[in-house]
């Protein structure tokens, strides 16, 4: 509000889509999101990378094109499912198969980017 001029009795929400600004959940997600990205690529520490297992069906389905993430079970439902094996992977495969399948970081972000400005502010 201080760089737009408004009052503080003004909505938030048009500021931050006029500005292209995420809300901070969104933020986040983007910042775990690329973590992911990159680990699929090799570019990030393998320690993350060996967190993420591709998902194969038992039979075969349509939905095996190989995009998807495995997501172990928690067994803390309240805390467990906020640890990064387990966020990033339900991130993942919430994605729209086009986000998923792009080949390079720079795509990658601009489509999240675009994705999440539809989710905030659409």
């Amino acid at each position: 509000r201080l760089l737009t001029g408004f009052n503080r009795r003004h909505h938030i929400t048009p500021i931050l889509a006029s500005l292209h600004w995420f809300l901070v959940r969104f933020r986040s997600e983007f910042k775990i999101l690329l973590i992911t990205f990159k680990a699929l690529l090799g570019l990030a520490p393998s320690y993350i990378t060996e967190m993420l297992t591709p998902y194969e069906p038992v039979h075969r389905l349509r939905s095996s094109g190989g995009t998807l993430l495995a997501v172990p079970k928690s067994r803390l439902k309240s805390k467990g499912d906020r640890a990064f094996a387990i966020r990033a992977l339900l991130l993942w495969n919430d994605l729209p198969e086009e986000i998923r399948l792009t080949d390079s970081v720079s795509s990658f972000k601009s489509l999240l980017k675009t994705h999440f400005y539809r989710l905030a502010f659409m």
